[in-house]
């Protein structure tokens, strides 16, 4: 079973060892529509026997199989067909997100358009990365310093980007050698149906790349293994923390990118009306499911009240709707629990924060886990709602006394994922941009650019993916210390 203008040939069926093999369980994986509270797809779940079977491939395939041993030049190539492939399925990637999550399909194309094009940066990276380079020694004739793939890689996509995420990181670990279980969150599972196909259709070696989805335990079970060398992680800090903890216990290679409670500081110069609009509609992208997402705006205190009415007015003004209308601005929620989890979070900002609107299920959506966007202000900094990931259209306006107070209450956080400042001047962007303990950092919105280093600070991760730096991780660094040059170099 899978939703209107998706076709998987084999959704009762893992793909492991370049063959489509039936689960060690009857018991498949439903898939609720956020729409309609429906289920729209089944797929096969993998136990803790079938996350072993896996491993035990990739591990042949990179052991014994020709992947690592091909130039980095044929991988891009391989990998590039797959690109090609996948572009092919655009339209059943649009159709799987909106249906299982309830993305908006007016925004799907952009999304996923874009991912593919990632893809194929990435497999350029076979052509262009100095894969073996030349450094001065005052040793030897011939130092070389070789990046070399890690081997066998988990990765572990979450349900809010699951395309995009699982793509650039199951490209990244076959540019760089790897071989690859792709473990898609179970909520999210039809983008990697997809994926694994064109992966057969373009020819990829049997065992390179392996598709199992299961529950939390199945997981623990697959990160755990010994025969796994990396985990490429991208979800919640909770999930991450216990991941990093089990590589860490045989000093397995992880890369984590995790949660994030970004702040946008609003300067003096900017704008209030341009402030909200900013602000108002950022929060509402992909119904706030966003890690980078702006969920802090720090305001002057002076500013504060004039910013919150004009937030309310943007917010109140947004389209609530089903994600297939074009018109809709706002779709649900992916879920009941999330739903619910940004219910618990709005009962703990009405008692210590200043509800401006919002905070509530929409009166004319009686079924669908539909929310309003919700503004806070006169948020204390220190309080829940300002400190704990919501991930839903929930934005806490908070008030700073002066530029260094905005930078401290900005800091003033576990979490440094993003972060942005509102200004029409570079030099103060630039300036406060220095000084905000976060990866990645914009002026004037959320600005996302993934063919750049993505990653956090503190507790928003370990590591980077994106851009060229995105290769890193799944490489090895070998210093070679040699009398002369090599032939074949």
């Amino acid at each position: 079973m899978t939703p209107e203008g998706v076709q998987l040939r084999h959704p009762g069926k893992l793909y492991i060892g370049g063959a489509w093999v039936e689960p060690s369980s009857a018991e498949p994986i439903e898939i609720v529509s956020p729409n309609s509270e429906e289920v729209v797809a089944r797929v096969a779940q993998a136990m803790a026997a079938d996350m072993d079977v896996a491993v035990a491939a990739a591990r042949e395939a990179f052991d014994h199989g020709p992947w690592p041993r091909l130039s980095p030049a044929e991988r891009g190539r391989f990998v590039l067909r797959w690109a090609q492939e996948l572009e092919k399925r655009e339209p059943e990637l649009c159709r799987a997100w909106t249906a299982q999550v309830g993305g908006l399909a007016s925004f799907a194309p952009i999304m996923h358009g874009g991912a593919t094009a990632t893809v194929k940066f990435i497999a350029s990276l076979g052509e262009s990365f100095e894969f073996v380079a030349r450094r001065p020694s005052s040793q030897v004739d011939t130092a070389l310093v070789a990046h070399e793939p890690v081997g066998v890689t988990v990765a572990i996509a979450p349900w809010n980007a699951p395309y995009g995420i699982l793509s650039s990181k199951v490209a990244y670990a076959l540019v760089a050698g790897c071989t690859v279980i792709m473990k898609p969150s179970p909520e999210t599972p039809l983008e990697a149906y997809i994926m694994a196909e064109a992966a057969e259709a373009a020819g990829i070696p049997a065992g390179v790349v392996n598709l199992v989805c299961g529950d939390r335990e199945a997981s623990d079970h697959l990160v755990s293994n010994p025969g796994v060398d990396k985990v490429s992680f991208t979800g919640s800090t909770v999930a991450g923390r216990r991941i990093g903890e089990v590589c860490a216990g045989r000093v397995a290679r992880c890369t984590l990118e995790l949660g994030g409670k970004s702040a946008a500081i609003v300067h003096d110069d900017f704008p209030i009306e341009a402030a909200a609009a900013i602000l108002g509609n950022t929060i509402t992208i992909m119904s706030g499911q966003v890690c980078a997402m702006l969920s802090r705006a720090i305001v002057p205190r002076h500013r504060h009240d004039e910013l919150a009415g004009a937030i309310a007015r943007v917010m109140q003004g947004v389209k609530i709707g089903h994600s297939d209308a074009p018109d809709t601005q706002l779709g649900p929620l992916a879920m009941k629990r999330q739903l619910e989890r940004v219910e618990s979070y709005v009962e703990l900002g009405r008692q210590d924060a200043d509800l401006v609107t919002g905070g509530q299920r929409p009166s004319a959506l009686n079924k669908g886990y539909f929310f309003e966007p919700t503004l806070f202000a006169n948020v204390d900094n220190a309080s829940r709602i300002a400190q704990e990931e919501i991930f839903g259209p929930v934005l806490c306006l908070i008030p700073a006394d002066d530029e260094d107070h905005a930078v401290h209450l900005a800091n003033q956080s576990s979490f440094g994922l993003n972060g942005a400042v509102l200004t029409h001047d570079v030099d103060a962007a630039y300036r406060i941009g220095r000084r905000v303990r976060a990866g990645g950092f914009g002026q004037n919105g959320m600005r996302l650019e993934f063919g750049l280093p993505f990653g956090g600070f503190k507790q928003s991760g370990i590591g980077r993916e994106g851009g060229v730096e995105g290769l890193h991780s799944f490489l090895e660094t070998k210093t070679m210390l040699l009398d002369g040059m090599p032939s074949q170099l």
